[in-house]
């Protein structure tokens, strides 16, 4: 992952940078709130200050999953707030696979996270889900 994170209680780890990619959403008009910016050509900036709990389920955090981990969270928030389709979610899914693939992961572990995910996280996207993070401040020497 390019970008510092840390450590937290409750949800595990802070973005302590900017973090962009591209991704293929591309909404009507940029969605923008305090930690997150989709712009219509599908730049997504997660804003340093944002908080995400890395893997869920039956698993563990390793490097390879940090970065996927964290931009399948956000498109996840995304669809709860309900900025973007839920007919985003299979999309959000196959991009936590291959994120995970691109950043080290074997390809049957990745396999099996996006099977996991296919299967058991679609109540994790929909709206009225409340899981946001709190307001959190940076701060702290504990950046990974």
């Amino acid at each position: 992952m390019n970008s510092r994170y840390r450590k937290l209680k409750g949800w595990k780890y802070q973005l302590l940078d900017d973090y962009k990619i591209y991704v293929e959403i591309y909404p009507k008009t940029d969605i923008v709130n305090a930690y997150l910016h989709l712009t219509t050509g599908g730049q997504l900036t997660i804003n340093a200050g944002y908080a995400w709990d890395g893997a869920s389920g039956p698993t563990f955090d390793t490097p390879c999953t940090m970065r996927a981990s964290l931009i399948h969270d956000v498109l996840y928030q995304m669809m709860r707030l309900g900025a973007i389709s839920l007919s985003y979610r299979k999309y959000a899914d196959t991009l936590l696979r291959d994120i995970c693939i691109q950043d080290g992961m074997n390809k049957v572990r990745a396999c099996l996270w996006y099977w996991a995910v296919r299967l058991f996280a679609g109540k994790a996207a929909r709206p009225g889900i409340q899981r946001e993070p709190e307001v959190c401040e940076l701060g702290g020497d504990n950046a990974a």
